[in-house]
Order: structure tokens, then sequence, then C-alpha cells
């Protein structure tokens, strides 16, 4: 029986890295080892014996240093793939667990290809005794591969669980099971008998989307203002000055920033900066309360902060109406 193509590109994190010995499980980043893609997969050639694999050498680097420069490249070299290789089955993306979270929702954003697109990690490096990198690599090739897995846009894959790229967030420091979907739970499974599903995503996505960075050069500048008690709107401030073009306010639950930062944030709105309330709670969403809608902040529904940054900033690409801004909240 013919096995599907699946190519994987890596990208370096945890899932790459090699510690000093089996047991450094936590101070590897010390050690300077970090390998590639091709590297990775000889170190798990189980990979082999569920697909035929196309290894792509992207970079090797830790996944807080990935930005708009590496995202745009990382949705050329898909679509580039997608369009010279016309039987792959699905791609999957190796990449650093900090900010796995923010590149696969970029992505489920930004991409205009109808392949399964998989992202996937490690809470061990690939050194560590009971690493999880060689089972996870694995199911994600499983995973892209999957006919059930096209038409639900960018998925992320950890410890068997399979969930969408909106919706996943990283929990846990150091557990195995950090990657948690809060409001609605997994996808599904990559159990050893089958890949299986038991819901769908319904937000737009990944390739039905509006949002085109071919052309761009840099994103908007967008920043998180995080509430606590006794904030006075010195970051509100700062971010205004250093020319943000939208601000996410990561408010108390349900969805309201700190009193000292709410006329900073009222006057920024005043000056054509784009407000939207998110909440530092973890999961939920915000509503349109009646201070909102007088001040004209628009709500992030249930997107956690780093993720309605990333939306604000696209949508700061195609418009600055912030009835279209609310409509794309809505949408996406």
């Amino acid at each position: 029986m013919t096995k599907p193509q699946v190519a994987v590109i890596g990208t370096g994190g945890t899932i790459a890295s090699i510690g000093k010995g089996p047991l450094d499980l936590l101070d590897y980043g010390a050690n300077e080892t970090m390998l590639h893609v091709d590297e990775i997969i000889a170190r798990f050639p189980e990979v082999h014996e569920v697909a035929d694999i196309l290894p792509i050498r992207f970079e090797a680097i830790p996944s807080p240093n990935v930005f708009f420069p590496e995202w745009k490249a990382l949705v050329l070299q898909i679509e580039t793939l997608a369009r010279e290789h016309q039987d792959l089955a699905g791609i999957v993306v190796t990449h650093g667990t900090a900010s796995l979270e923010e590149t696969a929702y970029f992505l489920n954003l930004t991409l205009h290809v109808d392949l399964p697109v998989v992202v996937v990690g490690s809470q061990r490096p690939a050194s560590a005794l009971s690493t999880d990198a060689g089972m996870n690599l694995v199911n994600a090739v499983r995973t892209a591969a999957a006919t059930d897995s096209r038409g639900l846009g960018v998925l992320v894959l950890l410890n068997d669980e399979i969930h969408a790229a909106r919706e996943v967030t990283k929990t846990a420091t150091y557990r195995l099971q950090t990657f948690r979907s809060p409001d609605f739970g997994v996808l599904g499974h990559a159990d050893s008998d089958a890949i299986a599903y038991y819901r769908r995503p319904i937000r737009r996505r990944a390739p039905n989307t509006e949002f085109d960075i071919r052309s761009l050069e840099a994103l908007p500048r967008v920043d998180i203002v995080y509430a606590y008690t006794g904030s006075d709107g010195t970051a509100v401030r700062a971010f205004v000055e250093a020319g943000a073009q939208g601000i996410v306010s990561a408010g108390f639950a349900p969805g309201f920033c700190g009193p000292g930062d709410l006329e900073p944030l009222a006057e920024a709105v005043r000056h054509g900066i784009v407000v939207v309330q998110s909440t530092r709670a973890g999961s939920g969403r915000t509503f349109k309360s009646t201070r909102l809608i007088k001040h004209g902040f628009l709500i992030a529904d249930n997107l956690n902060p780093q993720k309605a940054r990333l939306l604000l900033a696209l949508a700061l690409t195609v418009t600055r109406e912030p009835g279209e801004i609310a409509r794309i909240f809505a949408e996406y």
C-alpha cells in the first residue's frame, strides 16, 4: 500500500533541542544544541512507517524568536510546497511550545492552501528520557495525512490531542497535557488505531480568509495592556507614544480594564487607535458593556489577548473602520 506524502517543516523549539543528558528536562537551552528537521526525523525514524516524509529545513530557533518575518516566510513556504508538490497529503510544522499557539493561529488566518497543516511541538527535549517529541511528531504526520483533517483549518497536535488553532492555548509550564482548548475542548484524538474527530470549528479559517500578507513588510503595531489592581495608564501611554495602531486590553473578567487605564484607553480611541477588550481570565467571552460602547472599545469575543492581538493587527491591514473590525472579530 502506498504511503501518503507529508512535508515536515522544522522551526526549532524544544522538539528540536538536545540537552546535556537524558534527565536534562528543563535547562536544556543552556546546551545550545538544536537539530534541524531532517536530524529530528533521523532521531525518530518511526515516522517513516506512517508516511513518506519530505523534510524542509527552515530554522532552528526558540519559538519566542518567531514573529512576522518567520510567519511570512512560513506562509510562502507552505504555499510553495502545495503548489509544487500536488501529491502532498498534508504539512507538519515543528515548533517550540512557548509561542506555538500564536504561530498556529496566524497561519490559520493567512494561509490560502486547502491542505491540512498541523503544528506540533513537545514539552521535553528530543534527548530526554521519556521525551514526547517522537510520538508527537508521528501523530502530527498521521493527522496531517488523514483525509478527515481537511477543511478544519490549521491544527495543533500534542499529547495525542488534536486542537483547533483558534481555540488552543498553553496552560502549564512543564506538564505534557499543557495544551488545552478551554471553552470547547479537543477536536479529536490521534489514537494508535485511528485519527478520530468528534467536532468541527465553525469560525472562518484557512483557506477561507480575507487576509493576504504576501505584500506586507511588517504588521501594524498592536500592544497588550494587562489589567492589575493599581495600574495607572502608564503602559497605555507608553504604547501610544511608541506608535501603537491598536491596543488589546487584557482586562479583568468578564471584560473591563482597570480604572486607571480607562481614560488613557478612551483617549487612545479618540486619537484613532483601535482598542479591543479581551480578558486575562483564560477563557470565556467579553461582552458589549455600556462602558465599552460609550468609549468606543471593541470586544475580542473569547480570543485570549495574544490571539486578539494578531487578529487586530491583521484586521488593520485591510480596514480601520471600527464596524468592519467588529465584523472581523465576530467572523474569525
